[in-house]
């Protein structure tokens, strides 16, 4: 258990952000280490072919799997920034890695390589070479195209729909609120202003200084599973599952209920069972692969049968469902779960 003491600067510093190069390892280590949930196998299946022939023709791929070591181990900092803004790029966070000090990234790199085997062959070389920072971002580049990339508007679509709950959780209800439920490691101490979490690090303490928390969601992580970057200069970050990844790679909703899409048809269906929360059309257009155009005009059509309803949160605008939006996708999962014979 670590301790993460945070003043009343650190409460109103600390902010939720979106990090590419994050969703980059943590794929990685699916790839190395194998998935933890059915749902990432089924996605697994299908990224791990480009993956296997990226790691034929590209040792700095090879080399960044050699890095990619059990959870609880010390993983290198620089090859996965934190992010600097809520709307930073994979290019932003890749320059970021091209700027390290080779002196760094020697010292790192060593430490994530104490206490398991030593690589050989072209991983060592690539590990000893002189411009070793602009290699391995080459291999992240390379891994991004190949394996994230193609699906990053629903990744990011997730992920977002988590930094606007989690912002307005923050908003409505206050710090305590904001940290509940991102994992079942994290505690919040407000009489002491305390964050404590379940950590390799036990019974280290760390002040941020007024400088604030930095919190990144992940849509490749065990649903308990956290992970931190708590050295200096980096921002003390903690990285956690992100909501709403349960069904993220089960083609598109194809084993929803029936009944439902035969009542509203399938995509305005799709669109209801998706906004169990609030979500914007940009969002709902990343995760269900639909045109904006084509969700505009769905939505549009259950706003005016009252199913769902729209609101603005700052520059966004976010459409939930109505009462009657979930009663209605309530019922009909009920029934579908049942059997339709048992339906009145």
């Amino acid at each position: 258990m670590i301790r993460i003491e945070v003043s009343r600067q650190d409460v109103a510093a600390s902010r939720f952000a979106i990090a590419p190069l994050h969703e980059v390892g943590a794929v990685l280590f699916v790839l190395t280490h194998g998935a933890h949930s059915a749902s990432l196998r089924t996605w697994t299946a299908r990224a791990v072919d480009p993956y296997l022939r990226l790691c034929r023709r590209d040792p700095a791929v090879r080399a960044l799997a050699a890095l990619c070591t059990p959870r609880g181990h010390y993983r290198a900092d620089f090859i996965a920034p934190p992010p600097n803004g809520p709307n930073e790029t994979v290019a932003d966070q890749l320059a970021v890695v091209r700027a390290t000090p080779l002196g760094q990234a020697r010292d790192e790199l060593a430490r994530n390589l104490q206490g398991v085997t030593p690589p050989a062959g072209d991983v060592r070389a690539v590990l000893d070479a002189p411009d070793v920072v602009g290699l391995l971002a080459g291999g992240l580049e390379a891994l991004w195209r190949a394996v994230v990339e193609p699906d990053w508007p629903l990744l990011r679509s997730i992920l977002e729909q988590d930094l606007v709950h989690r912002a307005g959780r923050l908003a409505a209800y206050g710090w305590a609120e904001a940290l509940a439920g991102l994992s079942p490691g994290v505690r919040w101490r407000p009489a002491e202003g305390v964050i404590e979490a379940e950590s390799r690090l036990d019974g280290e303490r760390f002040r941020p200084g007024g400088t604030g928390l930095l919190f990144v969601p992940t849509v490749f992580a065990a649903p308990e599973s956290l992970g931190f970057q708590l050295e200096r200069p980096w921002p003390y970050t903690l990285i956690y599952p992100a909501r709403g990844t349960a069904a993220l790679w089960e083609n598109g909703g194809e084993r929803e209920p029936e009944a439902l899409d035969r009542l509203l048809g399938r995509s305005r269906a799709r669109l209801l069972r998706a906004l169990v929360e609030p979500a914007t059309t940009t969002q709902l257009s990343g995760r269900l692969r639909m045109s904006l155009g084509a969700v505009g005009d769905h939505l549009a059509i259950l706003r005016s049968a009252g199913l769902v309803a729209r609101a603005r949160s700052g520059r966004a605008v976010l459409y939930r469902r109505t009462p009657l939006g979930d009663a209605l996708a309530a019922t009909a999962a009920y029934f579908h779960e049942r059997g339709a014979g048992d339906a009145p």
